[in-house]
């Protein structure tokens, strides 16, 4: 299955999440930028509201993947002692690369959200939305951040990843959706006949559009809207 873009992709996925449609509990979170676009068509479809949730992984400086830990929206840090500790990482070098990554977290929040206060996680529904997954890591720093600020219940809803990917972030969460996981699997773009990258202006008016179908006297949100 190719999707057409991230639109068709979005819609695809809403129809796996049908069972969510509608509670009063759920948000959707979008992984900015290209996941916005996918969670847009599922925020509208199930009738919840949407935000973005901006996460930068904390990367071991010697190994880039492997996350020492994750800041995100809200404040929230998070990290991963057993790596610190085993790659012996000392404290001001955790310092270092946390400032680094404070600097484009903010910069992106503003971009995207200007001074909006942080999504409210707590007791929440929450589904985490990306175009894709190859080797996960963004959406595994995405799922430490989200867990520490304690949803009821924590869902990874994407349109592909590698099965390998997929399988391993299901041990981390209440449960995982993905609408196809192939066994070829080179990137997330193969799976898609327009990736374009999404830009900052993009997100900024999905986020406007969806906001506004949520308020009173609205319009019914549609996903074809």
């Amino acid at each position: 299955m190719i999707f057409l873009n991230r639109s068709d992709a979005g819609k695809r996925l809403a129809k796996a999440l049908h069972s969510y449609r509608g509670k009063s509990d759920v948000i959707v979170l979008a992984l900015p930028r290209g996941g916005v676009p996918v969670a847009f068509e599922v925020a509208c479809e199930l009738g919840v509201p949407l935000d973005v949730f901006v996460v930068r992984k904390l990367g071991a400086p010697w190994q880039k993947e492997l996350a020492m830990g994750a800041i995100a929206s809200g404040g929230v840090v998070v990290l991963n002692k057993d790596v610190i500790e085993s790659l012996e990482i000392a404290e001001s070098e955790l310092e270092r690369v946390a400032g680094e990554e404070s600097v484009e977290l903010r910069r992106r929040e503003l971009a995207f959200r200007g001074d909006l206060p942080a999504p409210v996680v707590a007791n929440r529904l929450v589904i985490l939305v990306d175009d894709g997954l190859a080797t996960g890591a963004t959406m595994r720093a995405a799922i430490m951040a989200v867990k520490a600020m304690k949803p009821k219940k924590l869902v990874v809803a994407v349109p592909v990843a590698a099965r390998q990917t997929c399988d391993r972030i299901a041990a981390e969460v209440d449960q995982i959706v993905c609408v196809q996981t192939p066994v070829a699997f080179e990137g997330v773009g193969q799976w898609y006949a327009d990736f374009e990258q999404t830009s900052d202006e993009e997100v900024r008016n999905l986020l406007a559009i969806a906001s506004s179908l949520r308020q009173p006297g609205a319009e019914p949100i549609r996903a074809d809207k």
